[in-house]
């Protein structure tokens, strides 16, 4: 799943691209609640700034497409 969708449209499609992987693999999640998920959404956008400092990056400072599928995805797996 590319994570750097540059319209809606592209959005919209990693997002269905997600559900399908969740539908399929989603017991493989480490987050594979919505709980979980959301929990793990909430403190990987919290986190961001150091998880793009640490690839050396800067966070979008007023998000964008590809922060918002980043975040997405981390919450898969982010503790």
């Amino acid at each position: 799943m590319p994570l750097e969708p540059r319209s809606r449209e592209e959005l919209v499609t990693f997002l269905r691209d997600l559900h399908t992987e969740f539908r399929a693999h989603g017991h493989e999640w480490e987050n594979n609640t919505m709980d979980d998920f959301l929990e793990a959404l909430a403190a990987w956008v919290h986190d961001s700034p150091g998880v793009y400092g640490n690839v050396g990056e800067q966070i979008p400072p007023d998000g964008d497409w590809t922060f918002m599928a980043r975040a997405l995805h981390a919450a898969t797996i982010y503790e």
